[in-house]
């Protein structure tokens, strides 16, 4: 199973606009049937001007039409579809001119399924798959070649589990969720009780809670609390090896980008953006809508909104610029500090660093 797209649907300039509140500059009649970028779009695709960086490609696209801001409408030379978030809206076209595949519900003959599972009949699940005891796979939803479904699992409608996911026992997944191959859902969190030298394993007794329209990239872990659950809200974006410790909870529509972290029981409010990279230490207290820059290493609780950086321990981003600009003139001063203290020394009595008074 794959998340690959059905053969693109026509539809007119018109009826796009219609759909999706865009401002109509051009022939509404025409047709288009694909998305395309703009150095590479024809006659019968749609693109898009997200960017300032590609603005250059504009006028020499030669799409049908050019989903941009108003900003740009006079540059564009074909026709345009003005929208506040050109991002935003060509997603949701390329949503509706590549749909997925449709599913043939289905259970694969070499798929094991415990005698007290319930899977829907609306269900597929492919070559290899094992569902666990009790545990429940909802309607419409996917279940990929080779997973593994632990016992005591819910699995929400209309879910997709790409090939090899692991969702271990007593984790709870939402509808309309995305998890791509490799990833593990519910592992042992990291937890150990130090004894005279010794490790002594800390039981993990939580399980993993996923809200809905949850997408976890590939190969990204999320562990299972100690005694309650990991917690991932609804909306949230996680990207490829990502690593979510035991207990953590982030908040809805939060975003993590590769390889980016969070240590156990740290909680991650509402509509943050975390870049890649970014390492955030246990038992810290994120506020809603924070930003931390690529690589930002975070040692303390951030309580105020806003954006966030460096690879020393992060700190309000303007603050960590001017930090970075000094970083950088630190050679030159240097040089000009050893300058200072040899011209001392080269004075007559030399060493001290003063100035003696010139007398006539």
């Amino acid at each position: 199973m794959s998340l690959a797209r059905e053969p693109s649907r026509p539809v007119t300039l018109r009826e796009l606009a219609s759909l999706y509140d865009c401002d109509l500059d051009g022939d509404g009649e025409t047709v288009v049937n694909r998305v395309a970028t703009l150095s590479g779009a024809g006659a019968d695709s749609v693109t898009f001007l997200a960017n300032p960086h590609f603005r250059s490609q504009l006028r020499g696209t030669r799409a049908a039409a050019v989903i941009l801001q108003e900003q740009h409408r006079e540059d564009c030379p074909v026709a345009s579809l003005v929208s506040a978030n050109p991002y935003a809206t060509y997603a949701r076209v390329a949503a509706f001119l590549h749909p997925p595949h449709d599913i043939e519900p289905a259970v694969h003959a070499t798929a094991a399924i415990a005698g007290d599972a319930i899977v829907a009949e609306s269900a597929r699940i492919g070559p290899q798959v094992v569902v666990g005891s009790a545990s429940i796979v909802g309607e419409g939803a996917v279940i990929g070649a080779g997973c593994v479904i632990g016992a005591d699992v819910r699995i929400g409608a209309g879910s997709r589990l790409l090939a090899r996911v692991t969702v271990l026992d007593g984790v709870t997944v939402g509808e309309r969720c995305v998890i791509h191959a490799g990833a593990v859902i519910g592992s042992d969190g990291f937890g150990f009780a130090e004894d005279e030298g010794r490790w002594v394993k800390v039981p993990q007794l939580g399980g993993v809670t996923i809200g809905d329209d949850v997408e976890i990239g590939a190969n990204t872990t999320v562990d299972r609390g100690t005694i309650e659950n990991t917690v991932i809200e609804d909306g949230v974006k996680l990207d490829n090896l990502v690593q979510i410790a035991h207990n953590v909870r982030i908040g809805a529509h939060t975003v993590m980008a590769a390889m980016s972290g969070a240590a156990g029981s740290t909680r991650i409010g509402r509509r943050c953006k975390i870049g890649g990279g970014v390492v955030m230490i246990n038992h810290l207290e994120i506020c809603d809508d924070v930003m931390f820059t690529f690589r930002s290493v975070v040692t303390k609780s951030v309580r105020e909104p806003g954006v966030y950086g460096g690879s020393l321990p992060a700190e309000e981003a303007q603050r960590w610029r001017r930090s970075a600009a000094r970083f950088r003139q630190l050679d030159s001063l240097n040089e000009r500090v050893r300058a200072i203290e040899q011209a001392g020394r080269d004075k007559p009595g030399g060493g001290t660093g003063t100035r003696k008074r010139d007398h006539d």
